[in-house]
């Protein structure tokens, strides 16, 4: 590590002050030194809370609003600093939702997924013989769709209390002047070193000579003018101009569809946010794009009549509930779930008391039902991610989940500008009965279409209490896992009144439908295990299952936090 190098970050970020010199944030507060840093797993503050998939990326968003900032300004300091510190899934090349609930009583969500470009077509990755060819969605040029992190975060600054340059300082400076890798980040660098050579046409700054290890410096210069194109004009720095001319220009080296005017033209949305109560808490989630805010609801309503406390964590009985619930909610989002802005989503119905209960008429406690027998519901009606969960000292709340879909997205950097582009494209249903990187089917609903967005499982969560006092902010990465384990981590702190890093770590699960099994977590409970297959499942051991991030509200008011044990996942605060 260079003495000059450390030098020059303990000059320029310093928070306190918030004043500029040089376009740099200079002050005489409190220094971060970004190469002494440690990973905290939990811990409960008095008065705001990050959680987030790295250290630096929390401690910038705690920093932010010890500084006065509100959760917002920190969820949009924490999102750039995680797009130069988790290059796997933090992201300007990707999308994401956000779903808040303003101390004011508010609730809102940001949708800024990512969409197909204009000159995208239903058929674009078939072959003359209509067969699907998934290598084209999910890696290089053709993979990517039209990123919206960086209108997000614009549309975020409506409710921010400090000036953007304040915000986006950090992660320049973390670009410019470089950090120091984990070993988990140099491991996962190494396992895609080959596949970022092959998809990208010039040298990039995550591949070295030799193998990177923990300790070594990542230094980002092209990714840093990039930032500082979008501190110094906006979102305009990054749809327009020398950015977006850079990403068309890698486009066209790889045959990639993507055009200035698809960059130029891109625009956020502002949904409605799905709420719903369960057993006096009020639950505020992701409408669609979104498929998770719909699976989670269904979820939680197939569970409100039955007694799953007395049933117990993680028995037989409890899974088998939980899992033939996962099993009916997957096959409506197979059927149902799409862009509501191209597809009539019938979310009223799909989240109805009635329809609930008549979806799990056929559910036998005894015995699996095999998905070849579940049906979408009748309807009489027309892995990489990251996420990122806040409250602030005013009662904000704010869930944020983002994507480049694969890790390390498309494995295209854009030459130039630094950053890795997504592959989101494979989230639509590239044909009829096949499935995407994560196995999920799907039909006309999610059928590729210029302007479309893809369909995603994302759930970005908020709790309040029965007082519409805060009381939860959730949310994972893990792909089709993602509303899952939400729906688990609802569960274990509402039903089995677990604290927040129980929560967190407890073993997961997963069925979505298809594939007809039932996934688990490598220290799930054996006992478990062999007496669901004695029922009839079929049981999958995998390694980790999503990096679950919570922020649980105490009866005192004090924020208990929880990053998840999985990653390198931590939580800061004050």
């Amino acid at each position: 590590m260079k003495k000059t190098t450390v030098i020059c970050l303990l000059l320029v970020w310093q928070l306190s002050g918030l004043s500029q010199t040089n376009d740099k944030i200079v002050g005489e507060g409190k220094v971060v030194d970004p190469y002494h840093y440690s990973i905290v797993k939990s811990k409960v503050f008095d008065h705001a809370s990050v959680a987030s998939a790295h250290p630096l990326a929390s401690a910038i968003g705690a920093e932010i609003m010890k500084r006065g900032g509100n959760a917002f300004d920190a969820a949009i300091a924490t999102q750039l600093a995680l797009a130069v510190v988790h290059s796997t899934a933090g992201n300007i090349g990707g999308g994401g939702f956000l779903v808040a609930h303003k101390s004011d009583g508010q609730n809102l969500t940001i949708d800024y997924r990512e969409t197909a470009p204009a000159k995208a077509s239903r058929d674009m990755y078939l072959d003359k013989n209509g067969n699907a060819q998934t290598m084209l969605s999910q890696y290089g040029h053709q993979a990517s769709g039209i990123p919206g992190t960086v209108a997000g975060l614009f549309a975020t600054y409506t409710y921010c209390k400090l000036p953007f340059k304040v915000l986006i300082q950090p992660a320049i400076d973390l670009a410019e002047f470089g950090y120091v890798l984990t070993e988990r980040e140099s491991l996962t660098l190494n396992a895609t070193r080959e596949s970022l050579i092959k998809n990208s046409t010039a040298p990039t700054a995550f591949v070295k000579e030799g193998k990177w290890k923990a300790g070594d410096t990542l230094i980002q210069k092209e990714l840093a003018e990039t930032l500082k194109r979008i501190r110094d004009k906006g979102q305009k720095g990054f749809y327009e101009g020398k950015t977006a001319s850079l990403i068309v220009d890698e486009m066209k080296k790889g045959y990639g569809i993507i055009t200035l005017d698809d960059l130029k033209n891109y625009k956020v949305k502002f949904r409605t946010a799905l709420e719903f109560t369960y057993k006096g808490y009020h639950i505020i989630g992701m409408p669609p794009p979104s498929s998770g805010g719909i699976i989670v609801c269904q979820l939680m309503k197939m569970m409100e009549s039955r007694p799953l406390s007395s049933y117990g964590f993680q028995t037989t009985k409890s899974v088998q509930l939980m899992v033939e619930g996962e099993r009916r909610a997957y096959a409506d989002r197979a059927q149902y779930m799409g862009d509501p802005d191209f597809w009539k989503v019938p979310v009223k119905t799909l989240t109805s008391d009635a329809y609930i209960i008549n979806r799990m008429l056929d559910y036998d406690s005894l015995k699996s039902t095999p998905s070849t027998g579940i049906k979408a519901g009748n309807i009489h009606e027309s892995e990489e991610t990251t996420h990122i969960s806040i409250i602030d000292m005013y009662g904000n709340m704010v869930s944020i989940t983002t994507t480049l879909n694969n890790s390390y997205g498309s494995r295209t950097v854009v030459t130039g500008a630094g950053f890795i582009m997504n592959d989101e494209m494979d989230d639509f249903s590239v044909k009829p009965g096949v499935a995407n990187m994560y196995g999920a089917l799907g039909g006309e609903a999610n059928a590729i279409a210029p302007g479309k967005r893809m369909l995603s499982s994302m759930t970005p969560t908020v709790v309040t209490d029965e007082n519409g006092k805060p009381f939860l902010v959730a949310g994972t990465p893990g792909g089709t896992t993602i509303p899952t384990s939400v729906f688990q981590t609802l569960v274990n702190i509402i039903e089995f009144k677990m604290n927040a890093t129980d929560a967190v770590n407890k073993p997961k699960f997963h069925h979505q439908w298809f594939p007809d099994e039932v996934i688990v977590e490598k220290d799930f409970n054996t006992e478990t295990i062999k007496q669901l297959q004695a029922m009839g499942y079929k049981i999958t051991q995998r390694g980790a299952i999503g990096k679950t991030e919570v922020i649980k509200v105490l009866s005192d008011g004090k924020r208990e936090v929880a990053a998840d044990k999985r990653g390198d996942d931590s939580v800061a605060g004050f």
